[in-house]
C-alpha cells in the first residue's frame, strides 16, 4: 500500500504526536521510576526476589542514568523520554496482562522478572512486522548461545486478534523460525480490537490505525509505527529501539548486558 507504507515510514521519524498519543503520555507521566519497586514473581514459578534490593544494587552501575536502569543515557534517541509518545530510557514499562494462546497462558508485566522486548504487531503484515521479527528470532538464537534463554523474554502483542488467532501465531512461529520450546517467545494475543488498542496503542503508546484502502492486502490492513522496547526485570526501560530493522548485534548485547547485571546482583 502506497500510501500506508509512506504513513509507517513517517512515522518511523516522528514523536508521533495524535491524540492517543496525548493520553499515553499523559499515563507514562504518571508511571514515573519514581514509583515503588514492588515485588516480582519470577515467570514460571521459580521464585520470588525482592526488587528493591536488586535495583538498588543495579542502580549503583549506572552513574550517569537513573536508578533502576543498567545501560546508560540512549545516545540515538530523538526526544526526551517524556516527549515521546512511548515508555522510553527511564520510564516504567505500562503494565499489562496478556494471554499467551499457544503456551496456554498470561503472561502479566507485574510479576515477569526477565530482562523483556516487548513491540506491537500483526503477523498478516506483508512487510515491517516480518522483518522485525525475523530479526528478533536472530537475537533468540543469540541470547541462547550466551545461556541466558531463561533470562529474557520475547514478547509481541498482535493488536490484530480477529485473524492473529492461535493457528496464525504458530504459522507465522514455523515461518519465521521461532523456538517455541525455549519457552521465552511468547506472543501476546488480547482478547478484543478494543483491548488490543488499549494496550498496545493506548498504554504502550505504539499508535496503528485499521484501514481499508490498502494495495497490500484484502479487507482491511494497519498503519503503524514500529517500536520495540526493552525493559529490565524491574520494568524500567532500558532502551526504545525504532523501526523494523533493529540492529540485532546492538540489541542482544543490550539485552546480555542487563540480564547479566540483575543476574549477579
Amino acid at each position: 500500500m502506497t500510501a500506508g507504507s509512506a504513513f509507517v515510514a513517517t512515522c518511523l521519524l516522528t514523536p508521533v504526536r495524535s491524540a492517543f498519543v496525548d493520553r499515553t503520555r499523559r499515563v507514562m507521566r504518571r508511571r514515573s521510576v519514581g514509583s515503588d519497586m514492588r515485588r516480582r514473581t519470577v515467570l514460571g514459578g521459580i521464585g520470588t526476589v525482592a526488587t528493591g534490593g536488586v535495583a538498588g544494587c543495579v542502580s549503583r552501575l549506572r552513574d550517569d542514568g537513573p536508578d533502576g536502569t543498567v545501560l546508560g543515557p540512549q545516545e540515538d534517541q530523538i526526544a526526551d523520554s517524556e516527549d515521546l509518545a512511548y515508555p522510553a530510557y527511564g520510564q516504567r514499562l505500562p503494565e499489562f496482562s496478556l494471554p499467551d494462546p499457544i503456551a496456554g497462558t498470561t503472561i502479566d508485566t507485574a510479576s515477569l522478572d526477565r530482562t523483556a522486548l516487548v513491540t506491537g504487531i500483526f503477523t498478516f503484515c506483508p512487510a515491517e512486522c516480518g522483518i522485525l521479527l525475523r530479526r528478533y528470532v536472530e537475537v533468540q538464537h543469540r541470547i541462547a548461545e550466551a545461556g541466558l534463554t531463561d533470562d529474557v523474554a520475547f514478547l509481541p502483542i498482535t493488536f490484530d486478534p480477529e485473524r492473529d488467532d492461535e493457528a496464525a501465531l504458530r504459522d507465522n512461529a514455523a515461518e519465521i523460525g521461532v523456538d517455541l520450546d525455549a519457552g521465552n517467545w511468547h506472543y501476546l494475543r488480547p482478547e478484543s480490537p478494543d483491548e488490543a488498542k488499549a494496550v498496545v496503542q493506548d498504554r504502550l503508546g505504539i499508535g496503528f490505525e485499521r484501514t481499508t484502502d490498502s494495495e497490500r492486502l484484502e479487507g482491511y490492513d494497519f498503519t503503524h509505527i514500529v517500536v520495540t522496547i526493552l525493559a529490565n526485570p524491574d520494568g524500567v526501560v532500558e532502551r526504545a529501539y525504532r523501526g523494523e530493522n533493529i540492529d540485532r548485534e546492538r540489541v542482544a548485547g543490550d539485552l546480555e548486558t542487563v540480564a547479566n547485571a540483575f543476574a549477579e546482583s
